[in-house]
């Protein structure tokens, strides 16, 4: 070999850590206005739950005052809330959800 001559080495690959997305919950929060067969109706259209499902997450807010209704992705939490949230707002009921980051 000369002295003028290039060694080639090859390059190491870096592997790229891709985070999992940040997980939010959203969350039905109790109210003493909202009917609760439209609170019921509301988990059956936007979240499409059964009957039985949506009843039972409702009592579960109407009991301890709010209740997780689903973990999903940033985008898919503040989608549904915002749904739901218009939904009650059409009918004139206080019915709030709200999205959270999960610890």
């Amino acid at each position: 070999m000369r002295d003028n001559d290039t060694v080639l080495k090859p390059k190491k690959q870096t592997e790229l850590k891709l985070d999992k997305p940040k997980l939010y919950k959203v969350i039905l929060h109790n109210d003493d206005y909202t009917p609760r067969e439209f609170v019921t109706l509301v988990l059956k259209v936007v979240f499409r739950m059964s009957e039985e499902t949506g009843y039972r997450f409702m009592m579960t807010a109407h009991k301890l005052g709010s209740c997780v209704i689903v973990v999903c992705a940033k985008d898919i939490a503040e989608t549904k809330v915002t749904e739901a949230m218009d939904l009650a707002k059409s009918r004139d009921f206080p019915l709030m959800f709200t999205a959270e980051p999960e610890e």
